[in-house]
């Protein structure tokens, strides 16, 4: 999906991410991050947000909750994270990184609340008077009160399949009557998503109904006599798309696809924030007028269309090969290459750029730096989960 944009943007991450896999210093089944192009990209998505008065989260779940590149996506301004759920609270507090939100899209377990609250995160999503109950509940153990959102809904809004769950717009007042009789909690405001969406045909980021929703629920909030100082709207959250969160009303953002350079309109347009990340397998066998190279980091919302293939780094960029996208109800264990009559051998290198959520995958992570100075250096391999596997900076590793 994005393998043609990072031929002609970021080169250079292809051919040193090729010479490290024939050097065997990378495996298969590991996707590549430019750490110094990540960084960049935060500090224009803050720049941007800074100019249209749009606060800022980042989404850590699509780079495999890495608590290095979280740390790099600080150092560019971007201070504060949020958590898909809690397993990404935890893997994030313990790495001394800051949580902003949590409990959107994954609602915190009732055993898992305390915890969350002495994360001391700025907000906490609910979808129901009961969570708000339990969240109020620990907060009165703990002594304080904790700042939530509410999390609304409304006939007409996109709502993924596995992601469904909220109050009603409907019940919205009725619902804050009961939250409002707690008193632990406090509503700092609203969420939804997706509010915005790629549009395919207009090629263009535009909202989803979801963003009317919340500022309806906003005004219903607003006449019940509450001041609520967060309208959440991920989704799709980068340069381009921000001025249009400033001119819905909306106060806050969730980058994440944006800090790799992988939204869907990162595929179709050039955009300021750059290709930052690549999948490196490597031929297993041939069959049939297939190549099949070593899985485990696909995902079936990837939307692959091509890889790389060969031994060489001098030529891999031209080496453009058709592929065949998975069918859901296979398992991962290799990727499928088109050959169409051309060659290639076991061992060569293959590589990939397209739409992942590693954090889902059973891939490596492997942090490459220095690549934008001339000077690229492998520094760390980590687990899909965030568990560091190889630090590459000491001696003992090289």
């Amino acid at each position: 999906m994005f393998l043609n944009m990072v031929i002609e943007r970021n080169p250079q991450l292809i051919i040193e991410v090729t010479k490290l896999h024939r050097d065997g210093v990378i495996e298969p089944n590991t996707y590549v991050l430019d750490v110094d192009s990540i960084y960049e990209n935060a500090r224009l998505i803050k720049e941007t947000a800074d100019k249209y008065n749009i606060s800022l989260y980042y989404m850590t779940k699509q780079f495999g909750r890495n608590p290095i590149i979280s740390k790099i996506i600080e150092k560019a301004g971007i201070d504060k994270a949020v958590a898909v759920d809690f397993d990404e609270a935890r893997v994030l507090f313990d790495n001394g990184l800051k949580i902003g939100h949590i409990g959107h899209l994954v609602q915190v377990p009732k055993n898992d609340i305390k915890l969350s609250l002495l994360m001391k995160p700025e907000v906490i999503t609910c979808f129901s008077y009961e969570k708000a109950k339990e969240i109020s509940d620990n907060a009165k153990e703990l002594g304080i009160t904790q700042d939530i959102l509410l999390r609304v809904i409304d006939e007409n809004d996109v709502i993924y399949p596995g992601q469904e769950g909220g109050i009603f717009r409907g019940k919205l007042k009725e619902t804050v009557h009961h939250i409002l009789k707690l008193k632990n909690i406090k509503i700092a405001g609203i969420t939804s998503f997706p509010c915005l969406l790629y549009d395919y045909e207009k090629k263009e980021i535009t909202p989803t109904h979801n963003i009317y929703t919340l500022l309806k629920a906003k005004e219903i909030l607003n006449e019940m006599g509450l001041e609520i100082w967060q309208v959440n709207g991920p989704s799709a959250t980068c340069c381009n798309s921000i001025p249009l969160l400033n001119k819905y009303g909306i106060t806050h953002g969730e980058p994440g696809h944006a800090l790799l350079g992988t939204t869907p309109l990162h595929a179709y347009t050039k955009q300021p924030e750059k290709p930052a990340i690549v999948y490196v397998s490597e031929i297993s066998h041939v069959n049939n007028g297939k190549a099949y190279c070593y899985g485990g980091g696909f995902y079936p919302r990837s939307n692959v269309k091509y890889a790389l293939v060969s031994n060489n780094p001098e030529d891999i960029l031209d080496r453009l090969f058709d592929v065949e996208e998975l069918p859901p109800e296979s398992i991962d264990y290799y990727g499928s290459i088109l050959l169409n009559n051309r060659k290639v051998n076991v061992g060569d290198t293959v590589i990939y750029s397209f739409r992942t959520q590693i954090f889902v995958t059973r891939a490596k992570v492997a942090l490459l730096e220095g690549l934008s100075s001339g000077k690229p250096k492998l520094t760390y391999i980590f687990d899909s989960k965030g568990n560091l596997l190889k630090d590459l900076r000491k001696k003992d590793n090289k």
